[in-house]
């Protein structure tokens, strides 16, 4: 017999195996609907209507629901429906902004400063930032906000000869990047990214008033100026579930 999915599973754990998977596949498309506000309205499609666009079984369909319920991206109300009651801010990885460039269009971006001052770093982070072994780098530790909730704490390490002119900056009001620009005399270059899902220490949680061990999404970043010369590594901690990162690459043809 052959299943709504299209399978014919041969036990009932491999038809349970292949309603996950589907639930999964279907799961996948709505949160990306959920996320970008295709649902303007609050409300997704009926159960039924779900069914005939996915082509799969009822099940399947109420399975997705739940994975996307769990994530609190939405609520199912009896009576009324399902809602879409989460919205995430895109992020582009296209373009070296800092975060109030980037969002500027979703809101107001608010810097609580935490700890500032010149600190030992370790081999690996003057390393990074080509200094001598030993020299001070300029440490900043934030808290960053958007519409008033934590969205990311960000720990910078700052080459010195710039690190020490931004301390006198107000940080609380200012993007980084804008700041070493001035500072700095020359725009910034490029930056070297890389992103991973880490777990919540006890400190993160609680600094971005997040469950312990829930998954963030971190953002390691050392940005260069326009001479190739790196300035500022980066450390961000953003919540995952306010924040998407996007971008569009190109195939490269040799």
């Amino acid at each position: 017999m052959t299943s709504r999915d299209g399978a014919a599973p041969a036990t009932l754990a491999e038809a349970r195996r292949l309603r996950a998977d589907r639930a999964r596949q279907i799961a996948d498309v709505l949160r990306r609907q959920v996320l970008y506000g295709d649902f303007r309205s609050g409300a997704l499609p009926s159960e039924a209507d779900l069914v005939r666009e996915f082509g799969a079984s009822r099940n399947a369909v109420r399975e997705a629901l739940d994975l996307l319920r769990a994530e609190g991206l939405i609520e199912r109300c009896p009576g009324v429906g399902t809602l879409a009651v989460a919205e995430k801010y895109p992020h582009g990885l296209e373009r070296l902004l800092g975060l109030a460039e980037t969002m500027r269009e979703h809101g107001e971006v608010e810097n609580e400063v935490r700890t500032t001052g010149l600190i030992s770093p370790s081999r690996e982070v003057s390393s990074r930032l080509r200094r001598p072994p030993g020299e001070p780098v300029v440490y900043i530790e934030r808290i960053r906000r958007l519409n008033g909730l934590p969205l990311s704490l960000d720990l910078t390490y700052v080459a010195r000869d710039l690190g020490e002119p931004l301390l006198a900056e107000d940080l609380a009001r200012n993007d980084i990047f804008v700041l070493l620009e001035r500072i700095a005399g020359q725009p910034l270059g490029t930056a070297e990214v890389t992103l991973e899902a880490v777990n919540a220490d006890a400190h993160s949680a609680a600094t971005l008033d997040a469950p312990r061990g829930t998954a963030l999404l971190m953002l390691e970043r050392l940005t260069h100026l326009a001479d190739g010369r790196p300035v500022d590594l980066e450390f961000v901690r953003f919540r995952g579930d306010r924040i998407a990162m996007s971008g569009t690459l190109r195939r490269f043809h040799p």
